[in-house]
């Protein structure tokens, strides 16, 4: 099932990222892009308050981005989009916490997933991609794994 997702209902969703940061919609679009990797799904994400004459859409590699203008909303475009799909709603998958964009996927038939839940799933299948440090990708560590590579380091310098 491909996903309409609502960007801004999910940042602060994911570890790492907040809504005050600048580049907060790329570094979402990166974790989608990581994720679709793995996944094959189709993703657009929707996110609002696009600066005055920045409102677009635009393709960041396999990922569709609705920048939506200010005045108008997300949760307004992803309704829309869901009415342009029509039947095939029913095949897509939207991803948002807000009660108003879940009533308007349920309306459609579309299966709804709340931000906190893809988020995990989204955080889960990061980790798989970057597992191997050969990848040239950042490999999240446990807080376990870094007490023993500054126990190594720290052991060297004694």
């Amino acid at each position: 099932m491909p996903y309409l997702i609502d960007g801004h209902n999910l940042i602060p969703k994911i570890r790492g990222l907040r809504l005050n940061i600048i580049d907060d919609e790329i570094e979402l679009i990166k974790q989608l892009q990581v994720f679709h990797q793995t996944t094959r799904k189709k993703i657009e994400v929707f996110f609002d308050n696009a600066p005055p004459g920045q409102s677009r859409t635009q393709r960041f590699g396999s990922i569709k981005a609705h920048f939506v203008r200010s005045g108008s909303s997300a949760d307004a475009a992803i309704r829309q989009r869901l009415e342009n799909l029509g039947r095939a709603a029913t095949t897509w998958t939207v991803v948002s916490s807000d009660r108003q964009v879940q009533a308007a996927a349920r309306a459609t038939r579309a299966r709804v997933m709340n931000s906190e839940d893809f988020a995990t799933e989204l955080g889960q299948e990061a980790i798989h991609s970057t597992d191997d440090p050969a990848s040239g990708e950042n490999v999240n560590l446990s807080a376990a794994e870094v007490e023993e590579w500054l126990r190594l380091f720290n052991d060297d310098k004694e």
